[in-house]
């Protein structure tokens, strides 16, 4: 069992984090809402019934959406383009075994079904990592619409104001508001990352480079 959770600590530990910060936010999340409530004369809400709340909806899919849009545009880019000296880039000069063909490797047992198989399954596989971001990236974009939008009409009812469709609502300046304020974030986390990579150092973190290692080399 030790070891199990040795080999996984990284995902279980990240996996931990993200359900505490989401508890947090759900509580904190519901009486918020229920102070903005009652502020307004309107009835509360209880715990589960935050979950069907556009304001719920909202407030976690337009984080999602910023987050897996970040991830799935980092993964494809640092395929194609490079950072000399940074631990997130390869090496332009040098090939790297991830530009390997799959088509020509030896296959074992355990090299991954779809690159036994061939074929289309593979030309998927090979992009397969990009892809699911970009799913949760559209899904999470739309959720963030939806509840969106239903937090706005909410907010136009109480000013006697006509609501707006789905759509509706990502034709508004606070749709897209909401989006940039987070994917700006997002990018200049990464970019941060990138450039910082080259001049500073963890030691014992794989995104870090040896704490010798010169500044322009890159160890991958």
């Amino acid at each position: 069992m030790k070891l199990w959770i040795r080999d996984r600590g990284l995902l279980l530990v990240n996996a931990a984090l993200f359900l505490i910060s989401f508890v947090g936010m759900v509580i904190s999340g519901v009486l918020n809402y229920n102070e903005e409530q009652r502020a307004h004369g309107e009835p509360g809400v209880t715990l589960l019934g935050f979950f069907g709340t556009g304001d719920f909806l909202e407030a976690t899919f337009e984080n999602w959406e910023s987050e897996f849009l970040q991830m799935g545009m980092y993964v494809v880019l640092t395929a194609y383009l490079f950072q000399r000296g940074s631990s997130e880039s390869k090496l332009p000069d040098k090939h790297e075994p991830q530009d390997d063909d799959p088509r020509t490797a030896a296959t074992e047992r355990d090299t991954p079904w779809p690159v036994r198989h061939g074929g289309l399954l593979l030309r998927l596989y090979e992009h397969s990592l990009s892809i699911m971001f970009f799913v949760l990236f559209a899904a999470s974009f739309l959720l963030h619409a939806v509840g969106g939008s239903e937090a706005y009409n909410e907010e136009q009812a109480s000013h006697g104001a006509p609501g707006v469709t789905v759509f509706g609502y990502m034709a508004t300046s606070r749709f897209w508001f909401e989006s940039f304020q987070n994917w700006q974030s997002e990018f200049m986390v990464i970019a941060v990352m990138i450039g910082a990579s080259v001049y500073l150092r963890e030691r014992g973190s794989v995104e870090s480079k040896p704490i010798a290692m010169a500044h322009r080399d890159t160890d991958t």
